[in-house]
């Protein structure tokens, strides 16, 4: 598929319309607002909600491993399930639970590329109906947080002259405004971690939501001296665009020393002290 590094971890609209009666794929679209799912879905897709679910309601973190477990069984998932995530904002909140789930060691994962727009464009099968879906037994290893960075990670990073990718958009990396309008969580203080580059997460697909060649999404980011040769961390405000390019970067492209700053603008504009960058200060 368009000669990616890991071509498996990326699906097509046409390839889950023929797997829709696989009993061994397990189909979850993940929403930051399930309200979609409720109108139609494809059929057999199980709803996975990434603000209540996804997340520890106590602390900021991801979810507990128990919980994500419970969440696979309770999709239908075992060990040999091929879980296939795709969601509304063009997969933001499904590369977010696919990197989730590698954080703990679910690896048999891949987008539907497009998402629920393509799907929706295309003209596909969607029903109002709940799946009937059995137990899973699939088990859930303790989390590896090799994929994720934190913030000593991310200081660590600045003085060691690492590599950074600030996925938000020009006005949000140049401090002209806080967050996209409409969007609940921002931070004390606008701008961005002193010597990233902003490469928007929108540069990387098409306008039907899919990715761009490898070849296209190669040029994009050696452009901004992204080429492999070192690790690098992606970030946004909250995670969800950093995954989408979190994937890019590691299973499109093939760099695999990239990791996802989860806590991201939100955690690193409101911290105390940490050096940052304001173009528009």
């Amino acid at each position: 598929m368009a000669n990616y590094a890991h071509p498996e971890k990326l699906v097509s609209t046409d390839w889950v319309a023929d797997n829709l009666d696989n009993p061994n794929v397990v189909l979850i679209e993940v929403d930051v607002d399930t309200s979609a799912y409720d109108e139609g879905h494809p059929p057999g897709a199980v709803a996975w909600n990434w603000t209540s679910q996804l997340q520890d309601q106590v602390s900021r973190d991801v979810a507990s491993r128990e919980v994500v477990t419970n969440l696979l069984q309770s999709a239908g998932a075992n060990d040999d399930s091929q879980i296939v995530l795709f969601g509304d904002n063009n997969n933001w909140f499904a590369a977010y639970a696919l990197w989730m789930l590698e954080l703990y060691g679910v690896t048999n994962t891949a987008l539907m590329d497009g998402g629920r727009i393509k799907w929706e464009a295309e003209g596909r099968a969607t029903t109002t109906d709940a799946p009937a879906v059995g137990s899973g037994s699939i088990a859930v290893a303790e989390r590896d947080e090799a994929l994720r960075a934190k913030l000593p990670d991310v200081l660590a990073h600045i003085e060691a002259g690492g590599q950074l990718v600030d996925v938000r958009s020009p006005d949000e990396f140049n401090g002209v405004i806080m967050a996209p309008p409409g969007l609940p969580e921002t931070a004390q203080r606008k701008g961005h971690v002193p010597g990233a580059s902003n490469i928007p997460w929108a540069t990387a697909v098409a306008e039907d939501g899919t990715f761009k060649s490898a070849d296209e999404l190669s040029s994009i980011y050696q452009a901004q001296g992204i080429t492999g040769d070192q690790p690098v961390i992606a970030y946004c405000r909250i995670g969800e665009r950093s995954s989408h390019s979190w994937f890019a970067l590691r299973y499109l492209l093939g760099i695999d020393n990239t990791s996802n700053y989860d806590g991201s603008w939100t955690e690193y504009g409101s911290v105390v002290g940490v050096p940052i960058d304001n173009p528009s200060a």
